[in-house]
């Protein structure tokens, strides 16, 4: 039986307060446990304004309706209102999903930050922010998180090292087609130690309104994806989205796919089960890569293996 795994992107303090318990509640009905990833620092969406001027932005926001996903109180942090510390003002929604048995770790310090600048910035940049995201998640938990996932699947060379020397066994950092291989990434410093699980699967965002497409015509698309597909996959969706406006579609897509007979996992069981068939000892070994891929605007971590 094929595994999808459900890994949650939570990137603002609305997503924090509000969806991350709608999703929760969902997923409780369903029986259900996903691996929350959480941003745990401050809240600076509005900065992503200024990406208005990359290719195939304004397109993308224009099918999503950003503006209605976010609300505009948290499209002003960091431009007109002050970013709030997500960490801070929504521990407790945060310990409630640990506390229920879901797997957590750490999404980023600064969303938009980290999204906008990791690429080009220097290690000692790079592993300032990830110590803050150490220290407060452990501050919040009281435990060291057992996964990671990169904030608009943007990472570099010192953040893939800096996974491995908190001892990360596993992480989900880029992307790759419907057709999971776990990999590794070939470092500077030698081969990463710690699995990289590409999301396999597009997102909402991607699918809706391509084609005329609603959020309910994107579940069909999902569906039609893994239909009698054998591969493992790695599903991202994120609080301020499916946690939201787009509950009842994702409550359709969780449907879906159970009745197709899929076995819906955290990413931790994922690893787990890969780890179990000893696939692992034969997995590729890449470079960082970056491309893009369709209906997203800019380029990203990309397996081509």
């Amino acid at each position: 039986m094929a595994k999808i795994a459900l890994k949650v992107d939570v990137d603002t303090l609305r997503g924090t307060k509000e969806g991350v318990p709608n999703l929760a509640r969902t997923l409780e009905r369903f029986g259900l446990k996903a691996t929350f990833l959480f941003s745990l620092g401050p809240d600076h969406t509005g900065w992503a304004l200024k990406r208005v001027f990359k290719p195939g932005f304004l397109k993308k926001v224009s099918r999503t309706s950003v503006v209605e996903h976010y609300g505009i109180k948290t499209l002003l942090y960091g431009v007109l209102l002050p970013g709030p510390d997500i960490g801070k003002q929504a521990a407790a929604e945060m310990r409630a999903i640990d506390a229920a048995g879901h797997e957590t770790g750490i999404h980023t310090w600064d969303h938009v930050a980290w999204q906008d600048a990791v690429r080009n910035r220097d290690a000692q940049w790079t592993k300032a922010q990830m110590q803050k995201s150490w220290d407060r998640f452990v501050e919040i938990f009281g435990h060291p998180p057992v996964t990671y996932g990169a904030a608009g699947w943007q990472m570099n060379e010192a953040a893939f090292e800096q996974l491995d020397q908190w001892g990360i066994k596993y992480s989900s950092d880029g992307r790759a087609q419907p057709n999971l291989m776990p990999y590794r990434f070939a470092l500077p410093s030698g081969k990463a130690k710690h699995v990289q699980y590409p999301t396999t699967l597009p997102t909402f965002d991607e699918l809706i309104g391509i084609d005329g497409a609603d959020e309910f015509g994107a579940v069909k698309k999902l569906l039609e994806i893994t239909q009698s597909n054998p591969n493992d996959q790695v599903f991202t969706l994120h609080a301020e989205l499916e946690g939201q406006k787009l509950l009842p579609a994702f409550e359709q897509l969780l449907a879906g796919w159970l009745n197709q007979g899929h076995d819906l996992v955290t990413m931790g069981k994922l690893h787990q089960s890969w780890e179990a068939t000893k696939q692992l000892d034969k997995i590729a070994i890449q470079p960082v890569t970056w491309g893009e891929i369709p209906n997203r605007s800019g380029e990203l971590i990309l397996q081509t293996v």
